[in-house]
């Protein structure tokens, strides 16, 4: 069964409609990229998976080792409530464009904070508080550490570079262990120089099967790393299937069009 179930998700701002009726699945272990032009959804498509933007209608599902959990159900009557919307968000790791750290804090405190925060509703916390904020420090360590960053820990974001930055978030993004960790476009803000040392820490993560959706513009990266792509236009899913397929003989005119555009 796949982890995620995205069924017929469309989602309106005022008349305007962005997403056109969106459908697919991830499996486990499955990197998925998302190309498009600008303005076909892609971005939207991750708000509304991480519930920075509420769906208008359709339904996301994700499957795990406990069971099935409806994120999101259209023909439900009543609005989530915002102890549901940060239940749902739990399940996904969401690494933006543009870094989004805690500029106050070190990276190790940007990685760290969400365990901390989280670990504080637990109803053993204050017993076991001292051990439980150890436990997460270490795993923080660690993740910075898998990021080539176990140096950097006690450096503030304005002390690193941008591809530093952009691993600190990766590791952020990891550090509630998510069912699905998302991209959105984690190289645009980069120079060219540090775009590198970002798609090698993912091509490490879908090399160690991490679910992952990469929504990004780098046809070779996508290529290389994905299992499968959909090529989004219009708010609509135009093509999808494994990169050969997709991004080497697309079946649809659309896909030739814009791979064209990037010299494909």
């Amino acid at each position: 069964m796949a982890i995620l179930e995205v069924e017929n998700l469309r989602k309106n701002f005022d008349k305007l409609e962005v997403l056109k009726g969106i459908s697919f699945s991830l499996e486990k272990g499955e990197a998925l990229s998302i190309i498009g032009s600008s303005g076909s959804g892609k971005t939207t498509l991750l708000r509304c998976m991480n519930f920075l933007e509420m769906p208008t209608s359709g339904r996301i599902t994700v499957n795990t080792d406990a069971g099935a959990h409806v994120l999101f159900d259209g023909s439900r009557a009543k609005a989530l409530t915002e102890a549901e919307i940060r239940k749902n968000r739990l399940h996904f790791g969401l690494v933006f464009q543009s870094f989004n750290l805690f500029p106050q804090y070190t990276a190790l405190e940007n990685v760290t904070l969400a365990p901390r925060l989280q670990a504080k509703t637990r109803e053993d916390y204050k017993a076991n508080s001292k051990a439980i904020l150890k436990e997460i420090n270490e795993h923080g360590l660690a993740l910075l550490a898998q990021m080539g960053l176990a140096d950097r820990a006690d450096y503030h974001p304005h002390q690193l570079s941008g591809g530093q930055q952009q691993r600190v978030a990766i590791a952020r993004a990891l550090a509630l262990e998510p069912d699905i960790l998302c991209f959105d476009e984690p190289t645009s803000a980069l120079d060219p120089e540090l775009t590198g040392e970002v798609l090698k820490v993912i091509r490490g993560l879908a090399e160690k099967k991490t679910t992952m959706i990469i929504v990004t513009h780098e046809m070779g990266f996508a290529h290389d790393v994905s299992d499968n792509v959909i090529f989004m236009d219009g708010g609509v899913i135009v093509e999808q299937g494994p990169p050969s397929q997709v991004l080497e003989n697309p079946r649809e005119e659309r896909t030739r069009q814009f791979l064209r555009g990037y010299g494909g």
